[in-house]
Parts: C-alpha cells; structure tokens; sequence
C-alpha cells in the first residue's frame, strides 16, 4: 500500500487563501504543500524569516502555486495582527487559519523552569488563541462567512502524557478552545476541528526530542498496533479535507490519526520512565548543544 498518495482531486482548494502557523518545515510545510497542489494560495509564518522565504521559494517551484512568507511570533498579539493584515493584503481575503505552530521538549518536569514551561504554554495555547481572536474578530466585524480554523492538537491533549507536561497542558486547551468555538461561532459561519497525529517523525522536532540513539532505543513505532509511524502526506490528506469544502458539514470535530497508538497506551511518551537519571543529564547537554548549533 502507498501511503504517500494524493486523496483529493487536484482543484479541491481553488480559491482557497490559508494561513500555516509553523509552515517553514516539518508537518507545516507538508501540509502546505499540498494545500498549493491543490489550488489554494498559502501564507507561511514563524519567527525565521529566511527559512520561511527559502521554504516558500522550494514549495513555489515545485508546485507552481504561490506562497508568501511572512514574519511572525505567534506569542505576541501585535505581530499577529499585523501578520493578518499583511496576509489580507497579498492575498485579498483568509478563508482558513491553520494553528500548527508548536514547541515541545521531554524532560522531568521538576527540572524544568517556570520560564521553561511558559515557554511551550505561550506558542502552543497563547499563539493559538491569538491567531484564532485576530482572525475571528476580522471575519466576525467584516462578516465574511464560510471561515475554518483548523488546530494541530495531539491524543495526549485528553489522556495527558509524562515528560510532556507543558505541551500536554498547552494542546489540552487548544483543544478545549476548538470544541468551545466550534459552537459559539458558528452562527458567523466560522467551523472549528482539529487533528491529534500520533507519532509522525520531523528531522528537527524530533531530533530535539529524542536526540542521539534514544530515537532507537525508544522506537515509537512499537507502540502503535500498525507497527509504523506516520507519512506526512497521510497528514496532509486529511488536513486538505478538513479545510475543503467537501468537509462543510464537520464542525466541532477531533480526528486522530495515530494507527491506533493512544489506544493501545495513553500518554504517548510515558515510556521515557525507563530512562535513569544520569541519562536526562546527559540528555538536557545533547539538547543545549542542539540548540546552541541552531541559534
């Protein structure tokens, strides 16, 4: 079975002008992709400017769609609402916000600072409901109708998760937030879901995850009952539909896709308990060194 194989037809989104919170790589750029092959034009935002302008030139050349990069740290409300008003002018109008900007590290959580903590709380849930007031507000002032936001959650967003408690935290109110506004705003014509991916490896998210060998050590893939890991397109799929219109009548909705993992175990990093402690000393050194070669 192919699992990276294109689901919908190729001009399902045309007409369609996205946001992509965190599009410069990983799940956010996959995603984009698709979103551009299949008609839509895509703005991509994150706080690295130069890697969303080569992104965007990548994804441009491949597709032949067009994608623009714009500069901006969803913790902050100001810069969002200017990222709105300089998406709303290169593209003339936003049909969809797609909340995907996220942070995550593993470790104990009474190593971990309040500064630490607040740091995943402020992308993940902070970002995310100031992208979701700053586009709300606009579509609900301007009334413009037919609008979709759609959040990247997580399943440990309702089981909870060890050694990820900040993110835990964090997607379980972005969750929260997307069943709450799914009914309050309905009646703007705004529709809200949101996608829980099991383990889908990106090379920088989980190279700061599990750094060095403990990727092998701890093959998520055994813990899901299909016995594999995600494909981006297989992500991507379901992203597409769910902001397409074939998906008009799915409001208030959490899709996971994970083959079966949370339900075979919840939490999905809970396995790390096996890790001793002189190992997280070592682990938090491999994550500074990463950080420190990538600043």
């Amino acid at each position: 079975m192919n699992f990276t194989k294109k689901m919908l037809r190729d001009d399902a989104l045309n007409g369609k002008n996205i946001i992509v919170t965190g599009g410069g790589s990983g799940l956010g750029k996959a995603m984009t992709k698709y979103f551009l092959e299949l008609g839509a034009q895509v703005a991509i935002t994150s706080r690295n400017l130069e890697k969303l302008k080569t992104t965007a030139k990548e994804l441009e050349q491949e597709t032949n769609g067009k994608c623009f990069a714009i500069q901006c740290d969803v913790r902050h409300y100001d810069q969002v609402e200017k990222m709105r008003d300089e998406a709303i002018e290169k593209m003339g109008s936003i049909d969809v916000l797609l909340n995907n900007a996220a942070g995550n590290f593993i470790s104990p959580t009474e190593r971990l600072s309040a500064n630490a903590f607040d740091t995943i709380i402020d992308i993940v849930l902070k970002g995310s409901k100031n992208c979701t007031l700053a586009f709300g507000k606009h579509w609900i002032d301007k009334k413009e109708t037919e609008k979709t936001v759609l959040n990247i959650v997580t399943t440990y967003a309702w089981t909870g998760s060890a050694y990820v408690v900040p993110s835990a935290t964090a997607k379980a109110g972005v969750l929260a937030m997307t069943r709450s506004l799914a009914v309050e705003w309905a009646k703007y014509g705004i529709r809200f879901n949101a996608i829980a991916p099991g383990p889908f490896p990106t090379k920088g998210a989980w190279d700061r995850l599990l750094p060095g060998d403990l990727k092998d050590k701890f093959d998520l893939a055994k813990k899901v009952p299909l016995k594999r890991v995600g494909e981006h397109q297989e992500l991507a799929n379901l992203a597409a539909y769910l902001v397409s219109d074939f998906s008009a009548y799915l409001n208030g909705e959490v899709i996971t896709i994970d083959g079966g993992e949370w339900l075979k175990g919840a939490g999905q990093f809970n396995l790390l308990e096996q890790i001793p402690e002189k190992m997280w000393d070592q682990l938090e050194e491999m994550i500074k060194q990463k950080k420190n070669k990538g600043s």
